[in-house]
């Protein structure tokens, strides 16, 4: 009992053990400007919306552009990404038709609420990761510490096979729950830069309506 299932624990944790140790590590000077950052990404807030728009500030819009109806409607229609790009690029095509004398006007109106509402959505997204990242350190912590007090069980004169039994439970449940968490870090960190993709795309469809 004294080796209850020792070797299959054992080799997921030493599987685990870089993750572990990494999480562990004293944070470097990028580690703590980052925070609880989980991704390999650099941790950027907001799109830089200087990378798309060259024109005069858009203040005055993304505060005004809500009071629109058909840009509030549309962009509640093609900012989520249910919606596919082609029909998000061909109904900004068909605003922009339908625009009349104040077409630019409303294009920018439509650009602004565009990044209102992406931007937003970004920024909560990172948040979301730092929480994600901070649990992800705490669950490394603890799984950490189970492991430890399992081998110090092991090690122990006489063994207790029950207390042992119960460790090698408890650890392989923490193990488990962390690789799971883990597994899913490089999905979850795609997140902000699919939101800004989509941004991109329809903000240069709106751009190519103004200049038509």
């Amino acid at each position: 009992m004294g080796h209850y299932r020792r070797m299959p624990i054992l080799k997921h944790i030493a599987r685990l053990l870089p993750a572990l140790l990494l999480l562990a590590a004293a944070p470097t000077r990028a580690q703590t400007m980052q925070g609880d950052w989980p991704c390999k990404q650099v941790r950027v807030p907001e799109i830089a919306l200087g990378g798309v728009w060259t024109g005069p500030s858009l203040d005055k819009e993304r505060q005004a552009w809500r009071g629109d109806a058909a840009v509030a409607d549309l962009i509640a229609h093609i900012a989520p990404r249910r919606t596919p790009l082609e029909e998000g690029e061909r109904l900004i095509a068909e605003f922009a038709k339908g625009a009349g004398a104040n077409r630019r006007e409303r294009l920018t109106l439509l650009f602004a609420g565009l990044y209102e509402r992406l931007n937003d959505e970004r920024r909560e997204v990172v948040v979301g990761l730092d929480r994600f990242g901070r649990r992800l350190k705490e669950m490394a912590d603890k799984t950490r510490q189970e492991t430890q007090g399992f081998f110090d069980l092991q090690n122990q004169k006489p063994p207790d096979p029950e207390a042992i039994k119960k460790a090698a439970e408890t650890m392989q449940w923490r193990v488990r729950l962390f690789d799971e968490q883990r597994k899913m870090v490089t999905y979850v960190c795609e997140s902000p830069a699919l939101i800004e993709q989509r941004f991109g795309a329809l903000a240069r469809a709106v751009i190519a309506a103004m200049e038509q």
